[in-house]
Parts: C-alpha cells; structure tokens; sequence
C-alpha cells in the first residue's frame, strides 16, 4: 500500500508541474517589475478592449482635384510685367494659423547675392496655367521688392504689400 500512495503522490506531482509548465510556456515572461506585481494587476493596454466612446472619429476627406490646387514652396513668382522675382521658400502664418504672407527669395544670380523678403499673401495672384505651371505674379515692383529690407527669422519682419491693406500681426501671448 505504501508504495501506491508514494506512487499516486509522484504522479500529481509530475501532473501538476507539467500544467504549471505547459501554461508557463504560453505566456509571456513577465517583466522585473512585475514579479512582485499584486495578482489584480492592470492588464497590458494591448488587451483592454477600445469600446466605442474610445474610438476617435473618422477624419473629414476632401477631395482637390490636381488642377485645382498645387504647393507653393519652391515656385517661381514673377511681376505683372512678367520678371522674375525669386521664389517662394517659406509661408508665414500667425498663431491662428491664417496664412499671412510669403517669402520670396529674390534677386541674385545662381543663390549668389539674394534677399529673403516678406510679401502679404494678398499681394499675390495664382492664375492661369503657363507653360505647364500656374503662374504667381506679385502685385509689386521689381524696384519696390529691391527696396524692401531683408527678412531674418526670429526678428521682426517688414511685411511688403501691394496697397498696404494688411493689418497688423497682433501678438498673442
């Protein structure tokens, strides 16, 4: 009898260390943090389940059709009389996030010798196409652009425009 017993207790104790192998293999080691971790511990946030209130909202889409609109950066902006005035290599917006005015990189040959100066948005026109691109043309002058002293980020800019209908930049602070 003795010997059954023994044998009885071997074999649960070999059943229960095969269970408490089997699902230690299943699941992931725990983490050092989470050895001492209390057994009511917060699940992975991989398994809490997103209800519906969670969710976030499908985005808006809209739909530009390509020959409705194109970026500006790197364009070619020319006058009314049709001379190059540089091109447009920043946009200034204010904290609102209204488009405010352009800066044109003017003059200069080859990036040699050229001025970053601030155009009001308004002061531009985007027309027709041109030779396979729309066309910006500025409201100014080439002299008037020449004169108008050169922008320098994080100082105070001298906003150039065609009649001198902008306002102001408010400072918000």
């Amino acid at each position: 009898m003795r010997s059954a017993g023994w044998l009885s207790l071997s074999v649960a104790i070999v059943a229960g260390l095969t269970v408490a192998m089997s699902r230690a293999a299943e699941e992931p080691p725990a983490a050092s943090s989470e050895v001492n971790a209390p057994a009511t511990a917060v699940p992975p946030a991989s398994t809490v389940p997103v209800t519906p209130k969670d969710a976030a909202p499908p985005p808006s889409v809209t739909i530009i059709g390509a020959a409705d609109a194109h970026g500006v950066l790197g364009r070619d902006v020319l006058s009314a009389a049709n001379e190059d005035m540089g091109r447009i290599v920043d946009v200034i917006v204010d904290r609102s996030g209204h488009v405010r005015a352009a800066v044109i990189d003017f003059g200069g040959f080859l990036g040699v010798g050229s001025r970053k100066i601030v155009v009001d948005w308004n002061a531009m026109r985007f027309g027709k196409i041109v030779n396979k691109k729309d066309s910006i043309t500025l409201e100014l002058t080439k002299a008037q652009v020449a004169a108008a002293p050169e922008y320098k980020e994080d100082t105070p800019m001298v906003v150039l425009g065609a009649s001198g209908s902008l306002q102001p930049l408010q400072a918000v602070q």
